[in-house]
């Protein structure tokens, strides 16, 4: 009787450590004009889609504990990978559409998508202060990707 109480409970804390391996992250994303992006395809490191926004742009993903950086894609929005504090459990994205620049140097391209990158930071003050986003900063990190370097 002692050995499977015994086992029970190694089953039973070996379990408890399983979950702990993952973490749940919720989010919403939404475009520059603070419109929800359904179908956003949430993939880890360009391989593993690991979820998708509903309708409302609203998303529920449980990623392993040691994943930090998520690529965030969908049809006709630029694709950007962003970084995320290891507390961070609700992220809050706006996507870059993707415009084309016809009959530009890629200089001055790249000098435009800068332009509204910087944007950015100052719509996600903009969307919380409308009550969209319940975070007042994001807990993300996102990088410009030029065309060229």
């Amino acid at each position: 009787m002692r050995i499977i109480l015994t086992f029970i409970l190694l089953i039973y804390l070996a379990k408890g450590d399983l979950l702990g391996q993952t973490k749940t992250i919720t989010g919403l994303i939404v475009s520059e004009e603070l419109e929800a992006i359904p179908a956003v395809s949430i993939h880890l490191k360009n391989s593993t889609i690991f979820g998708q926004t509903d309708i409302d742009g609203r998303f529920t993903i449980e990623l392993p504990e040691n994943t930090d950086s998520l690529l965030l894609s969908f049809i006709g929005f630029e694709s950007t990978t962003i970084k995320f504090q290891e507390d961070c459990d609700t992220l809050e994205v706006i996507l870059m559409v993707h415009v084309i620049y016809d009959f530009m140097s890629l200089g001055r391209i790249n000098r435009l998508r800068k332009k509204r990158f910087k944007k950015l930071t100052s719509l996600h003050t903009k969307a919380y202060e409308k009550g969209i986003f319940k975070t007042e900063k994001p807990c993300y990190h996102q990088e410009f990707n030029p065309y060229f370097k």
